[in-house]
């Protein structure tokens, strides 16, 4: 099974310079705890999540209309092609211990893979396995 056979489709993504009150509002109307960042040209800068906000944000006193959503893009955002299959989507979630990936087809993003996606297209083992590692204190 390939990546764009478990994925959710249609995943919106919040742009780079969007402030993270943005960001929040739109993890709350779509009912997700984190989104994609896009840079201007449409392509994937990072993630962010609900904790990002809390740690990087409301914990330091910073003003959630002052800071954007790029600020909180740390690091090289990990992803997986559309044609990936599920080994590798498993492989690259377990190495880097992360509960939601963004597919990318032709260098754009088109869906995001979750735990719940997951859970729906992969064996216990492989379910069990991952849960190991994703988990697993380092």
């Amino acid at each position: 099974m390939m990546a764009r056979e478990i994925m959710h489709a249609g995943a919106r993504c919040v742009g780079e310079d969007e402030n993270v009150q943005v960001a929040a509002r739109m993890m709350r109307d779509l009912g997700v705890g984190s989104l994609p960042i896009c840079g201007r040209d449409d392509r994937l800068r990072g993630m962010i999540t609900d904790r990002d906000i809390v740690l990087h944000c409301c914990a330091e006193n910073r003003d959630p209309m002052e800071v954007t959503a790029g600020e909180l893009a740390a690091g090289t955002p990990h992803w997986v092609s559309a044609d990936a299959d599920t080994a590798e989507v498993l492989a690259m979630m377990e190495t880097h211990q992360i509960r939601r990936i963004p597919v990318i087809d032709r260098h754009r993003l088109v869906g995001i893979i979750s735990e719940a996606d997951l859970a729906r297209n992969i064996t216990d083992d492989q379910l069990a396995h991952f849960v190991e590692s994703v988990y697993a204190l380092r």
